[in-house]
């Protein structure tokens, strides 16, 4: 077995504890090791190990997808929600991947189109206001179709589109529904809508979404994944729509999203 380990050197900085105690973890059991630096490290790996929180796993995962490159997390951030696995049971990680008795969840991703632009978000895209200079904007105004019929026009801070993954993060805290992780939907949440009946909407998993600027003199702010994709020009149109692609977890157990799901939202309420 061919593992890498990509992990967040704001956690670490110089103490390589944990990341020494894996790699002779790994090495222990015959499997090979390297560190992943970027997206061009994974070629010919099986497995990457991700030691932060949910932010660390978000910015290699696009890349795992692509590469078919199956994710292990180890939390060392807050919540964890992506992650399988805390600090304490990095060995029992290790022993449930060199011996397979490993179950692979296959998360949805989403392909967003924009322009001659392509993005996958595995959590969520995000239009949003612009805050900034002369962009500024009190509201974003944003029409929406599923499938060629119009769904609303939403006035409001922004909207967010999530996957059943990224329905326990930016879209749960706006007033969205979680979504189980093998629900074949996605969901549409306004942020701070200017209107009583915008609300979150729950669509096909097999539907296209086409969202268009009703204001097209201001520029808005593409966020996917939680990073900045650029900004949504006069006259275009962001077409979302599911990945032929997934992110593949290695997990202990599928069925076990309710329980972490308890612990996860009973440590954010403190």
């Amino acid at each position: 077995m061919n593992a890498g380990i990509y992990y967040n050197k704001r956690y670490f900085g110089d103490n390589k504890i944990y990341i020494d105690r894996l790699k002779n973890a790994l090495a222990e059991n015959s499997a090979k090791c390297r560190a992943v630096e970027s997206s061009s490290d994974l070629d010919g790996l099986d497995v990457l190990f991700v030691l932060g929180g949910d932010g660390t796993i978000l910015t290699i995962a696009s890349a795992c997808a692509l590469k078919k490159v199956k994710i292990i997390g180890i939390n060392y951030g807050h919540l964890g929600f992506l992650a399988e696995f805390e600090p304490e049971k990095l060995d029992e990680a290790v022993k449930l991947v060199c011996c397979g008795r490993y179950e692979v969840q296959r998360r949805s991703m989403l392909e967003i189109t924009c322009g001659n632009r392509i993005f996958l978000a595995l959590n969520d895209l995000v239009i949003q206001r612009s805050t900034s200079g002369t962009n500024f904007c009190n509201t974003v105004n944003i029409h929406a179709e599923i499938d060629g019929a119009t769904v609303d026009n939403f006035s409001s801070d922004g909207i967010i589109i999530s996957t059943p993954t990224g329905s326990t993060a930016y879209s749960l805290a706006a007033g969205g529904s979680v979504l189980a992780p093998d629900i074949d939907a996605f969901i549409m949440t306004p942020v701070c809508p200017h209107s009583l009946h915008s609300r979150p909407v729950v669509f096909s998993g097999n539907s296209s979404l086409k969202l268009n600027s009703a204001d097209t003199s201001r520029l808005l702010a593409l966020i996917v994944d939680g990073r900045s994709a650029g900004e949504l020009v006069a006259d275009e149109t962001v077409i979302v729509k599911r990945a032929d692609i997934t992110a593949d977890f290695i997990t202990r157990d599928t069925k076990n999203f309710f329980n972490k799901l308890l612990v996860k939202l009973n440590k954010w309420s403190r």
